[in-house]
C-alpha cells in the first residue's frame, strides 16, 4: 500500500488542531487495512478568503504543487490527496516529522555569507540593527527553489522547510500557488540570476513534455486548477529553460515574505 493510498481511503480521526496556522489546519491519524500515518488535513472550510484567489480553492492548489514536485522527480512536497473529511472536502497530506538539529536557514552580523551560505539579504533585529539573512547552498534547497519559480509560490517562508532526520526535505504550505501574475515571495533567493545547474534544466525539460496538451500532468492540473492558471505553469517552465537562470525579484510584489518564519 502506498502512502497515496492510506491518505485517499483511510479513516481520518482528528486528534488536534495547528494553532498557528492562518487557516484551518487539523492533527490527524488516518488508518486503513492495518497501516496507520500521522496527516494534516486542511477543509476547504476553513480557507481564509484572499482577495487574489478564488474562493475555495487553496486546498486544490497544495494538491497540484505535490503533482508539480513528483513530476519534476525531486518529492519535494509530502504526498497529498483531495478528499472528503469530517468537516467536508480539503487537502490531505502526510505528517512529516522535521529534524530540529537541522539549519537551512540562518541570520549572522556579517557583511558577507560564509563559504556553504547564500545572502538573501538584511533583515531588521530589533533596536536599529540588521543582519544578514542567508539560507544553505544546498542542492535540496536548490531543487525547491525551481520548483517555487514554477509553481509562482507567494509565500515560502522558513517554517515551511521539513528537513527529515534521513536527510530528505521536505516542503509543506503550498495553497498561495499557481497565479497568474508573478507572485513569487521567497526566502531562497540566493542564487537569483544564477544559472539554472543541469539537473534542473533536464527536470524542466521532462516536465514541459508532462504539461504538454493531452499528457497526464496537463490534465490532472486541468483538474485543479483554470485554464489560464494551467497555461501560465506552461509559460513559466518555458521561460525557465530559455533563460537558463534562477528567477529575480520581479519588483512588483514583495520580493521576501513576512513574517519570514
Amino acid at each position: 500500500m502506498t502512502s497515496l493510498d492510506l491518505l485517499a481511503k483511510g479513516e481520518l480521526a482528528v486528534r488536534g488542531q495547528v494553532r498557528e496556522a492562518s487557516n484551518a489546519v487539523l492533527f490527524c491519524s488516518v488508518s486503513y487495512e492495518g497501516a496507520e500515518a500521522s496527516c494534516v488535513y486542511k477543509p476547504v472550510s476553513g480557507e481564509r478568503p484572499l482577495w487574489d484567489f478564488p474562493d475555495g480553492t487553496l486546498a486544490q492548489r497544495e494538491v497540484a504543487a505535490y503533482e508539480v514536485s513528483e513530476a519534476l522527480g525531486w518529492h519535494l512536497v509530502p504526498p497529498t490527496v483531495l478528499r472528503e473529511g469530517p468537516y467536508g472536502r480539503g487537502m490531505v497530506q502526510l505528517w512529516i516529522e522535521a529534524d530540529p538539529a537541522a539549519s537551512l536557514l540562518a541570520l549572522v552580523d556579517e557583511e558577507k555569507p560564509a563559504d556553504g551560505w547564500k545572502a538573501v539579504g538584511l533583515a531588521e533585529v530589533g533596536e536599529g540593527r540588521t543582519a544578514l539573512l542567508v539560507h544553505a547552498d544546498d542542492t535540496r534547497l536548490r531543487r525547491l527553489a525551481v520548483l517555487d519559480a514554477v509553481i509562482n509560490n507567494g509565500d515560502r517562508k522558513g517554517g515551511h522547510l521539513l528537513p527529515a532526520p534521513d536527510g530528505t526535505l521536505y516542503a509543506i504550505d503550498h495553497g498561495v500557488t499557481f497565479n497568474v501574475d508573478d507572485k513569487l515571495r521567497t526566502l531562497l533567493w540566493g542564487w537569483a540570476g544564477e544559472p539554472l545547474p543541469a539537473e534542473a534544466l533536464d527536470a524542466l525539460e521532462g516536465l514541459s513534455g508532462a504539461l504538454a496538451d493531452g499528457a497526464a500532468l496537463g490534465a490532472r492540473l486541468g483538474e485543479l486548477l483554470t485554464p489560464a492558471e494551467v497555461d501560465a505553469v506552461r509559460a513559466r517552465v518555458a521561460a525557465l529553460r530559455a533563460s537558463g537562470t534562477h528567477p529575480t525579484p520581479s519588483g512588483q510584489w514583495p520580493a521576501i515574505p513576512w513574517p519570514p518564519v
